[in-house]
């Protein structure tokens, strides 16, 4: 197979996509236009570990008000700042400075929590304070009930605290920054890397429908080429293009907003694997359509579905376990659990090799279908 054919046709299909000025805009403007607001939805920031500013207004300085402050302040997750009054406590959290707030009213334990819970960063430090004000809810039920048994104040609380003591000498592993989702950028960044690649890719498979009716296929099959120059030829251009989306939202991602992406060699695994879906998937549907109008109209609404289901919208913690389920049939939750792995530091491209092989036999189940599809289809046409 003489390589000077099929670089042709690549030329000639890339310089067709960069002239399409509303394809460009899509490919290198709105996906950093989503992981801004959308980043800043979820909290901004770009680890998982980033602290998550509370404000809290104590009206009272009883010894509950007390060790619910420490309690709160000890808390690894979150920022603590006193504040004078409920109403500024408010408009902090109104406004977005402050992903949460609490009121401890003086003289009672009915406490007032001011969160926005459309706020993946709200819902977590809503989380965050549930554990404080359990914990120090555990440590006075303890104290009433020692003190009803018949122990004097220091007796109960000098059992509170051997028995705080013995429950601390328990191991105990903390996984939720490794488990869990990061936060912002660190999330939004390889959402939108899958989401537009995935997209865009679909997008561009309006151009191998032009291309048939423009007679440009069967100009190519009429000249000395093989069959298998042209298959090769649209092929490795719209991998050219799937590679360029990712590799822009990495770069940009990275220098703008601070992204880790992780291991090279595990993300480049994982990005050119998922490249090869996309790929496999715009060949496929540029195939089976008939005009070029039918590509925007199908191939990105499909795409945004299968993001939806893969947790590129939204945080997955937020979806039900069938839904993830469910998004598991899918390319978009297997890269989304790999880039989401490879983003904590020490993981390696061993501990996403899982993932790869799924994305690989989805790519190769893809590419084969397509590929053998087109060429039945430039065969009639030649």
């Amino acid at each position: 197979m003489r390589p000077r054919p099929v670089l042709a046709l690549v030329a000639a299909n890339l310089r067709r996509h960069t002239r399409d000025r509303v394809g460009l805009f899509f490919m290198v403007v709105m996906p950093f236009v989503s992981i801004v607001f959308v980043g800043m939805a979820l909290g901004g920031g770009t680890t998982g570990s980033s602290r998550l500013p509370v404000g809290v207004v104590a009206e009272g300085s009883g010894p509950v008000t007390t060790a619910l402050l420490a309690e709160l302040r000890r808390h690894p997750d979150l920022e603590v700042t006193t504040m004078t009054s409920a109403a500024e406590l408010r408009s902090g959290v109104r406004e977005g400075s402050l992903a949460a707030g609490l009121v401890i009213p003086s003289g009672s334990t009915r406490l007032d929590l001011v969160v926005t819970e459309t706020n993946g960063s709200g819902m977590a430090a809503r989380s965050a304070i549930d554990v404080a004000v359990s914990k120090v809810a555990a440590v006075e039920e303890a104290t009433r009930a020692a003190r009803t048994a018949g122990a004097t104040p220091e007796q109960a609380a000098s059992y509170v605290r051997q028995a705080q003591a013995e429950s601390g000498r328990v191991a105990v592993k903390d996984t939720s920054t490794a488990a869990g989702d990061p936060r912002g950028f660190a999330y939004t960044a390889p959402a939108n890397l899958l989401l537009f690649t995935f997209i865009n890719s679909m997008a561009v498979a309006a151009a191998l429908v032009e291309s048939r009716r423009l007679g440009m296929l069967q100009r190519a099959l009429t000249a000395p080429v093989r069959h298998r120059s042209v298959l090769l030829g649209e092929a490795l251009s719209r991998l050219l293009v799937a590679l360029a989306q990712a590799a822009l939202i990495m770069a940009v991602s990275a220098l703008a907003f601070g992204v880790h992406w992780g291991d090279p060699l595990g993300v480049a695994a994982v990005v050119g694997t998922f490249a090869l879906v996309s790929t496999g998937a715009a060949i496929l549907v540029g195939t089976l359509l008939r005009t070029p109008d039918q590509a925007p109209a199908i191939g990105p609404p499909l795409g945004v579905v299968l993001g939806m289901l893969g947790g590129c919208l939204w945080p997955r913690e937020s979806s039900g376990d069938v839904l993830n389920a469910v998004g598991h049939l899918f390319p978009h939750a297997w890269g989304m659990d790999a880039l989401l792995k490879l983003a904590v530091p020490g993981t390696g491209i061993g501990a996403v090799l899982p993932q790869l092989g799924v994305l690989a036999a989805m790519a190769a189940l893809l590419l084969g279908a397509s590929l053998v599809l087109f060429g039945r289809r430039t065969r009639a046409l030649g």
